[in-house]
């Protein structure tokens, strides 16, 4: 299961012809929210990337989800929150993000049916650790912190 939030159009078409080139198309599903589009939309992305790994847990089956970038659906949220007139806290995030991370990450889990591992994209502003973003995402995960060079 692939979420890609923010995803530029180009990125997701060569990574949907990737995945057809590989032979997988058929054993992957693909969810895009791409960045020209509404905030609202952007932010529904990873929610329903994870609503729809939740269905094939539920069915049996052990799902790996991509998230591609949790980060971007922070960013979604911070400009849904600003469109509905809400004060902004630390650094200019949405007031609920705590929340609404909290919301996302606490739903990937397992059953005695299936299973949901997840891997996510973090984008670390500034290389900063202590942005309430990356720094509130972190506080739900297991991650390797390692960076790119």
């Amino acid at each position: 299961m692939f979420a890609g939030v923010g995803e530029r159009t180009r990125e997701g078409n060569d990574f949907y012809h990737e995945m057809t080139d590989s032979n997988v198309l058929d054993k992957v599903s693909l969810v895009y929210g791409q960045m020209n589009e509404p905030p609202g939309n952007r932010l529904r992305v990873a929610l329903t990337g994870l609503t729809m790994a939740e269905k094939f847990r539920d069915e049996g089956r052990d799902v790996l989800l991509f998230v591609d970038n949790i980060y971007r659906y922070t960013l979604a949220g911070t400009e849904v929150s600003a469109l509905l007139g809400r004060m902004p806290s630390a650094v200019g995030y949405q007031p609920t993000l705590a929340e609404e991370m909290g919301v996302l990450q606490e739903r990937i889990t397992s059953t005695k049916t299936g299973s949901i591992t997840s891997v996510q994209a973090v984008y670390v502003p500034a290389d900063d650790l202590t942005d309430p973003s990356p720094a509130t995402t972190f506080a739900h995960v297991g991650c390797n912190r390692g960076t790119e060079p």
